[in-house]
């Protein structure tokens, strides 16, 4: 099995940014990217937070945000009427970036 992220760097940052969206990023991963917010300025040469970065460098609508909240939100209705379940947010999350941003 290959590693989702091996030299795609940005693309934990992406994954990251629809889950933070959503409401389902972890605290761990949260406090990693914060702390690392230097490293992502010095490495993409953007100033702000590890978001404004990734929205920045993705050239992110006004929006976009609220976008990402409306897909998950019609996604789990459908998934709960065909499953009887409650969807996992970091499945979405993995499809949601590759069909909306291939890589």
């Amino acid at each position: 099995m290959t590693d989702r992220y091996e030299g795609k760097p940005f693309l934990r940052l992406l994954d990251s940014y629809v889950l933070d969206s959503i409401g389902a990023l972890d605290e761990a991963n949260r406090k990693w990217l914060t702390e690392a917010e230097p490293h992502f300025r010095a490495t993409y040469g953007e100033t702000g937070t590890w978001r404004e970065i990734v929205a920045k460098r993705m050239q992110f609508p006004e929006g976009m945000e609220g976008a990402i909240q409306e897909v998950w939100a019609k996604g789990q209705d459908r998934f709960r009427a065909q499953t009887g379940e409650e969807p996992d947010p970091v499945p979405f999350a993995v499809a949601f970036v590759d069909k909306n941003f291939p890589h």
